[in-house]
Parts: C-alpha cells; sequence; structure tokens
C-alpha cells in the first residue's frame, strides 16, 4: 500500500487543477478490536483508528460548483453544484459519498462553498476497514473548512453516517464514522452507540496490532449488513425494545423456544457481544492478555455461530494466528463480515511469529493471498 504525505499530495492536487491547494485535511480508516454489530444495535465497540487515511487537499471556487477528482480511480472527475438536489451517479459511485454528505450538510443548515478537491487514500477498499467512513469524515472536514464553518468531531460523524444511510443506501451504525472523527493516538476507544459517550483505552506499549487481509474480497456486504440489522430489530420488537440494549440477559434467555431460532442466535450475538467488548477493554487497559485473548476467540465464534458473517478461509486465518500465538495473541474477524480482515494484538516480539505463521500456512491451506497490514493506534481527523 502506498504511503501518502502533504507533499506529495500538493503535486497531485497541482497536476490535477494547476495550482496549490489552500488546505488538507486527512481521516484515518479504523481496526475494530471488538464489538461487530453490536454499534447499530446500540451497544459498546472497541475500535481505534489506524495510520491509514483518505486525504483530500482542496482549494475554494468562486462559484457554487464542487469540482471532484478521485485519484484512486484512475483520476475521474465529477462536476457537483451545490444548489441542485443530491441524485446518485452509477457512473461514479464513489462520489455519491461525497453527495450525501453534502446533503447532510445542508439539511444542517451548513452554507457550504464551491471548490476544487482531490481525493486520494490508503485505506483498503473492501476490506473492512472502513475506507467509506474515512471518506465521509474526510469530506465533511474538507468542506466545512472551505466555507469556514466549524464542526463539532462527533457531529461530524453523525452526518457521514447518516449520507451513508440515507443518500448510499447502507444501514452502518455510527462506529466507523466516530472513530474516524475521535480517534486517539495509541489508543482504542471504547464508545457506547446509545450515548455516543467515549472513553480512551490506552494500548500497552510494547503491544502492536496486526490487519492481515484474507484475500476474500467481502461480497454482498450492504444487502447481508441490512439484513442483519433488521433481524436485529425484528428480535428487540419481540421485547418491546426499539434496539437490543434495552434487552436483558436474564429477559433474553427466559425467551429461548419462544423467538424463533435465527432471531435467537442473531440476538445472543450482539448481548454476549457487549459483555465481551466491556471486558475486553479492562483487559487491554490493564494489559490482561489472556483475558483479551479468550473475548477475542469466544467473539469469533460467535460471529461464525450465530451471526454467520465469517467464511471459511477467514475462519482458517483466525485459528492460523491463534495457534501461533500460543495464548499470547488475540484474534478475530474485524468489520462487516463476509471475507475482508482480521485482526491480531500482541506483545511486539510476537508478531512476526505471526506474520510468518499467515505467510507459511494461510495460502496453502486456503488458496487465498494474504495481505500483511501492520497497524498503529492514530489519531482521528484533522486539517494541515
Amino acid at each position: 500500500m502506498s504511503v501518502l504525505n502533504k507533499e506529495q499530495l500538493s503535486e497531485f492536487y497541482s497536476a490535477a487543477f494547476g495550482q496549490a491547494p489552500e488546505l488538507i485535511v486527512q481521516a484515518p480508516g479504523r481496526v475494530n478490536l471488538i464489538g461487530e454489530h453490536t454499534d447499530y444495535n446500540d451497544g459498546f465497540v472497541l475500535p481505534a483508528a489506524i495510520n491509514y487515511s483518505t486525504w483530500i487537499a482542496a482549494s475554494a471556487r468562486n462559484d457554487r460548483e464542487l469540482h471532484v477528482v478521485a485519484r484512486d480511480f484512475e483520476s475521474q472527475g465529477v462536476v457537483i453544484n451545490l444548489d441542485e438536489p443530491m441524485q446518485q451517479d452509477p457512473a461514479a459511485s464513489w462520489s455519491d459519498y461525497v453527495r450525501g454528505v453534502i446533503q447532510e450538510l445542508k439539511k444542517k443548515g451548513y452554507r457550504l462553498k464551491g471548490g476544487n478537491l482531490l481525493i486520494s487514500g490508503n485505506v483498503p477498499a473492501g476490506a473492512g476497514l472502513s475506507s467509506s467512513a474515512s471518506l465521509e469524515v474526510a469530506v465533511v472536514r474538507a468542506l466545512t473548512e472551505l466555507s469556514d464553518e466549524s464542526i463539532d468531531p462527533t457531529d461530524a460523524a453523525l452526518v457521514g453516517q447518516a449520507a451513508e444511510n440515507n443518500f448510499v443506501g447502507c444501514n452502518c451504525g455510527i462506529m466507523d464514522q466516530l472513530i474516524s472523527a475521535r480517534g486517539q493516538e495509541s489508543s482504542a476507544l471504547l464508545i457506547d452507540c446509545q450515548d455516543l459517550s467515549t472513553r480512551s483505552v490506552s494500548i500497552p506499549r510494547d503491544w502492536e496490532i496486526l490487519i492481515v487481509h484474507s484475500g476474500v474480497k467481502r461480497g454482498l456486504v450492504d444487502s447481508e449488513y441490512n439484513q442483519r440489522r433488521a433481524q436485529c430489530e425484528a428480535a428487540a420488537a419481540f421485547f418491546g425494545q426499539q434496539s437490543l440494549r434495552g434487552v436483558g440477559l436474564e429477559q433474553f434467555v427466559a425467551a429461548e423456544g419462544k423467538l424463533d431460532d435465527l432471531s435467537f442466535r442473531r440476538a445472543r450475538h450482539v448481548l454476549t457481544e457487549n459483555e465481551r467488548t466491556l471486558l475486553a477493554a479492562e483487559a487491554l487497559s490493564s494489559g490482561d492478555m489472556t483475558t483479551l485473548a479468550r473475548v477475542m476467540a469466544e467473539s469469533h465464534i460467535s460471529m461464525r455461530d450465530d451471526f454467520n458473517v465469517t467464511t471459511p478461509a477467514i475462519d482458517r486465518l483466525v485459528e492460523i494466528l491463534q495457534a501461533a500465538g500460543e495464548g499470547k495473541a488475540g484474534a478475530r474477524m474485524t468489520g462487516g463480515g463476509f471475507g475482508g480482515c482480521v485482526v491480531s494484538i500482541a506483545p511486539a516480539a510476537v508478531i512476526p511469529k505471526l506474520m510468518q505463521a499467515v505467510e507459511q500456512l494461510y495460502q496453502l491451506d486456503t488458496g487465498c493471498v494474504p495481505t500483511l497490514i501492520p497497524a498503529k493506534a492514530s489519531n482521528g481527523a484533522f486539517a494541515i
């Protein structure tokens, strides 16, 4: 994966627009250590922003148009009139994220100004590392910076989520955008998705994060994701609640046999995942790898058996990492599922063993080619 910096972005921008940019913004992708499919159920998540980002170089224009160039999509460009209703563009679907953000900012009364934008990034697309949320948050920051309007990081995240829900058409929760907007260096963030409160959880200094792309391209993500969300909402409604956060474990267990089996398993994953996420946050802050490895393993099993979002190749990748870690590494699928990435966290001295095991065994066992992505917990979105 390419490494971007301010100087390179300025060169790309100058080549596209014939001038130097007035500002550059950066918004990171994320890896979720634990807490999968809990965010849209008003539950708990424990993500970290990572050192892979979407960058936008921009300058203001004197008209009401946005001229946007996506360098990573063969420098395809679009022109968006800020005063016209936003409509999806099948010929440049990446621009739907930009259009969705514009629509939501205008709903909130932001004036916005015309501008030239060059977008580039190194968050792997389709890997479950939130390249879309990174793009949304970067666009929010770029557009509000251009129009000299301020926005709170949490509000920026809510705009990005609304763009994805209302315009792009994926009913995602708030986690991806919130960690991109509010991430902190060397820390994960425990997020309560019910009230959007956050607590920084320091990662031990000698621990590192290893992300492994399975080589399995995520398929049917939006449709399956929306289906899982609908199933969870149906289970919550059975208990007279708007979300599964309002269902107690005792109340849930008592409903076994009354709730249909599929809804029961979906709800069981969410409720037990919330408990695991809180345990994982305490284990991470105290450096308790034994507990962290255990709850990450339990999380993966729950995603596999109760939520049915893993794949055989992903399952094998997790097994390889867990075996190589010998109890000194946590590993689980991360992201919405159906392919994408596995996340592992371990003391720095263990990471080379994990990488070696993946390189020796994974392709041989599955036929899939892995990509090793060492990552660091990083700060959230900022303007340069």
